[in-house]
């Protein structure tokens, strides 16, 4: 490989370079620095390089060629990461497959991507026992310690070298499934080398050291975890959230990076003891995936050193918006602006582009998008829009408006938009409003069937630790503070909202679960 020396050289200009290549280069270049920690055990990266390889020589000498798909079905771990990128060495394509799936998603996601081989750790295994007799391939052990375990499977010969491209296959991240049949998103070695030219902006090559605690079947996760590792630093590993154990691995390893999700900054900061650890190290905290407040943005800003950085964008590909907080503080509200090379518009629902200040659909084209939905072209073209010129773009599916200095402020989901009398109402506006309230620490609105208005709002309400309020004062409160349009037709105390493991609130169940326990609101 033709790679500089020096972390602080990388060619990050150059057309494309592979990450398991760049993983070799800094095996070379700091064999001894650490790549991988997690609990007690630590991989530097000579010693990441060589199992990877080793991963890399077993699966060519089991007759796998590039292109081929290998799944994973696992909690965060190392040997997890370590199959992950020997696969990528071998020229494979990786699904990582969520765990919390049921049994019956995970045998559809299998059959959509064949996969030559699943890697399950032993929490999955035991989840796919009772279908075990009806899964495409076969399957070994992430744990280190069976017979048919990642130890006894590795070769210990060297891998024929693979000239990764660009254009092939990097990964399939299954969407969550929660609006129907989980769809396999193809993204590129491109895409993956576009985000890791991206992050470097944000110092990742520098002694950089990430703190993961997001799942790596997560896209979420991947777009912090691996321009780590492409770019020689340091990755910590947590297997699941917790947020004490979070913070003492923060101070621990001198964390100057993170990628969480709104859930988990709310978590961290309503801690009693939060101050009581040393973050001084950061030096940017990143989010994505969920709708992240304003106040809360304000919060991590005040209490927590370094920069914040908040991303707008698809696991699609389709574009991407980025705030960095801690420059536009009067900008917290929004998700900010167009990230270089990254053309984001808003369209009507007749395709027609809107001007600045309009509410549409918003659509993005970007130089890392999916190549589209595996073994779905309908799915990959309802997904698309094309401008007049015939440029491509991905629908993401939320409501949103661009403010006069180009930031773009989010509504809603397009399918969560709740239309009551004729008039739009957007959930995220209700659910602000309700945040106010001190008694109430979260809460979701969805629409249900109306007779009289077609469909009503209401709001799925967590009180806040030590609160008694009735759910009747405060719908009375509420409606008191809205127009008639938006008033609430119930409030529901619930104990938590359900949410995706990357934390997005499934709204979805509780529509199912109100018109279970309840038909309409009429």
């Amino acid at each position: 490989m033709d790679l500089p020396n020096s972390p602080d050289a990388l060619d990050l200009d150059r057309a494309f370079a592979a990450v398991p290549d760049l993983i070799a280069h800094w095996a070379i270049e700091r064999p001894d620095h650490p790549a991988l920690i997690q609990d007690e055990r630590r991989l530097s990266y000579a010693e990441l390089d060589t199992l990877i390889s080793r991963v890399a020589a077993a699966l060519q000498r089991d007759g796998m060629q590039p292109g081929n798909v290998l799944a994973i079905c696992g909690y965060n771990s190392i040997d997890y990461a370590v199959v992950f990128l020997g696969a990528l060495r071998a020229g494979m394509a990786v699904a990582p497959l969520a765990p919390s799936a049921s049994a019956k998603s995970l045998l559809t996601m299998l059959a959509d991507a064949a996969p030559r081989l699943l890697f399950v750790d032993t929490h999955a295994g035991q989840h796919l026992e009772p279908v075990k007799t009806r899964l495409p391939c076969s399957v070994r052990y992430l744990d280190q310690t069976t017979e048919h375990g990642l130890s006894a499977w590795l070769s210990d010969a060297t891998p024929k070298p693979v000239a990764i491209q660009p254009g092939w296959a990097f990964n399939i991240i299954y969407s969550s499934g929660t609006t129907g049949e989980p769809k396999g998103i193809v993204q590129s070695h491109a895409m993956r080398w576009a985000h890791v030219r991206r992050s470097a902006a944000y110092g990742y090559g520098d002694n950089a050291t990430t703190l993961i605690s997001t799942p790596l079947y997560s896209n979420t996760t991947l777009v912090a975890f691996l321009p780590t590792l492409a770019l020689g630093s340091s990755v910590v590993l947590m297997s699941k959230f917790d947020a004490g154990e979070y913070l003492r691995l923060a101070q621990l390893h001198a964390v100057t990076h993170t990628m969480l999700v709104p859930v988990q900054y709310q978590r961290l900061m309503a801690r009693e003891d939060f101050e009581q650890y040393d973050l001084s190290h950061f030096r940017y905290k990143m989010c994505t995936s969920a709708p992240f407040s304003a106040a809360l943005k304000a919060d991590v800003l005040a209490r927590w050193p370094g920069g914040l950085i908040d991303t707008y964008g698809m696991t699609e590909g389709g574009g991407t918006c980025i705030l960095a907080g801690h420059e536009y503080p009067n900008k917290l509200h929004t998700v900010g602006r167009p990230a270089e090379g990254h053309d984001i518009r808003v369209i009507d629902d007749d395709g027609h582009e809107l001007p600045v200040g309009s509410i549409g659909e918003i659509v993005g084209h970007s130089p890392a998008m999916m190549t589209g939905y595996l073994n779905k072209p309908e799915k990959t073209a309802e997904a698309e829009w094309f401008d007049p010129s015939g440029k491509r773009f991905i629908r993401t599916g939320d409501i949103g408006r661009f403010d006069a200095d180009g930031f773009l402020t989010l509504l809603d989901r397009k399918k969560d938009m709740i239309i009551s009398g004729g008039f739009n109402l957007y959930p995220s506006d209700l659910e602000a409003i309700l945040r106010e309230h001190p008694a109430i620490a979260d809460v979701a609105v969805i629409g249900v069937p109306s007779t009289r208005w077609g469909e009503t709002p209401v709001a799925f309400v967590v009180l806040a630790e030590g609160q008694t309020e009735a759910p009747e004062a405060l719908l009375d409160e509420f409606n008191g503070r809205v127009g008639k349009t938006q008033r609430l037709a119930r409030l529901v105390l619930t104990d938590e909202l359900p949410r995706s493991a990357i934390g997005k609130v499934l709204k979805r169940e509780l529509r199912d679960r109100y018109q279970a326990e309840h038909g309409s609101a009429d």
